[in-house]
């Protein structure tokens, strides 16, 4: 089978099934699942200090009770989300009602140089 939901980080019950990777041009697309019960915990994604980690986040379906996404510095414009999480604190409250479905982009830069 060509597309598989994995389990998500943190153990938070979410699940991921990947659309497209590259390791060559550092850029990920995933559809994330937040089912009942689900929870994301505040924290901060490392990444290898050369890069600055971006990501974009659309919700594609909001669950009918939480799963509000909550980041400490982030631009939104209602379901779109575009943020650093390699340095930004960012969570997913409880999912209380029904389930939560977001598009999530993810690139790496390399860091520019400093003098």
């Amino acid at each position: 089978m060509m597309f598989n939901w994995e389990k998500g980080r943190q153990n938070s019950g979410y699940e991921k099934l990947r659309v497209l990777l590259s390791n060559r041009f550092k850029f990920d697309v995933y559809i994330l699942k937040y089912p009942e019960g689900s929870v994301i915990q505040s924290h901060v994604d490392k990444v290898d200090e050369i890069f600055e980690h971006h990501r974009l986040n659309i919700v594609l379906k909001k669950a009918k009770k939480g799963g509000v996404f909550s980041c400490n510095d982030t631009a939104k414009t209602g379901r779109i989300h575009y943020f650093r999480p390699d340095i930004m604190k960012h969570k997913v409250s409880k999912i209380e009602l029904g389930t939560r479905y977001v598009l999530s982009i993810g690139w790496l830069k390399k860091k520019p140089k400093t003098v």
